[in-house]
């Protein structure tokens, strides 16, 4: 692709996948190589996504296996909103404290599939802020057609809570600027590389503050329809980031090892995860 070469001989950038599904079933074959081909492509450290119960208890069980290399997220996605019954409400605030989670999540308000009713998923989103709150950690969120809905909820809560990101950003430029003035961080991934529904991203991106930029894969979805040469199959892996840095920093007018630098800082220091 056009834009600044990543590894031109030289060892590439360390940089940090924010958003991975790492305990997805279709890593189960060979999560081990999946993780040792991303440490060589330089993402060094990863964000493992909790979506449920069982994807967070899987995602704290990889990231004690390899603590220097790993951290998770703890929460309850918008489609499960309908499981989260009182014993699970219980189950994730256990979960959500370990020190393994630096954030609670994913969560948030996905109209676009409506797998669970709009109103437990409001509950359920309103459960997870609430949680997050209490133990002084960010959010991990998810927001897909309910935009005006999602801000009325996060901005009730945002003087409260330690921080948070926009896990996924795929819309525009208001909604970038309404997660500024919320002082949230902006998650970028290879949508952007999708000439049909993410070339709008390209401009985007020129919008959000440095300091307030972050790149992931959302593997093993999200493939970047660019890749050269494609993958035999369809499943996006955290080797690929760099890809996707590229494009954000060729679309900035930046160098893939600045951006590189900028968005390991800006993880850093959400997470709370020490260099």
């Amino acid at each position: 692709m056009n834009g600044h070469p990543l590894n031109n001989g030289s060892n590439p950038p360390q940089i940090v996948d924010i958003g991975l599904n790492l305990a997805h079933d279709s890593f189960d074959a060979d999560r081990a190589a999946v993780v040792e081909r991303a440490v060589h492509a330089g993402v060094t450290r990863m964000v493992i996504t909790g979506s449920s119960i069982d994807s967070t208890r899987t995602a704290i069980e990889l990231v004690r296996e390899q603590p220097q290399r790993f951290r998770c997220t703890a929460g309850i996605h918008p489609h499960h909103a309908a499981d989260l019954g009182s014993e699970q409400r219980l189950q994730l605030a256990e979960l959500a404290a370990e020190p393994e989670v630096v954030a609670v999540g994913e969560c948030g308000l996905d109209y676009f599939r409506d797998f669970s009713p709009r109103t437990t998923q409001r509950a359920a989103f309103q459960s997870q802020l609430e949680l997050a709150v209490k133990l002084a950690k960010p959010v991990f969120l998810h927001e897909r057609d309910a935009h005006e809905d999602f801000l009325a909820i996060l901005r009730e809560f945002r003087p409260h809570l330690a921080g948070g990101v926009a896990h996924c950003f795929t819309a525009g430029i208001d909604e970038a600027r309404a997660y500024q003035e919320l002082d949230l961080y902006i998650g970028i991934t290879g949508w952007i590389c999708d000439e049909r529904r993410g070339h709008h991203l390209r401009e985007v991106v020129r919008h959000i503050p440095a300091n307030r930029l972050l790149i992931e894969t959302d593997a093993p979805y999200l493939l970047p329809r660019d890749l050269e040469p494609k993958p035999k199959n369809r499943r996006n892996e955290p080797m690929y980031l760099p890809h996707v840095l590229e494009a954000i920093a060729a679309a900035r007018g930046e160098s893939p090892e600045e951006l590189a630098a900028i968005t390991t800082r800006n993880a850093l220091e959400l997470f709370g995860w020490k260099p």
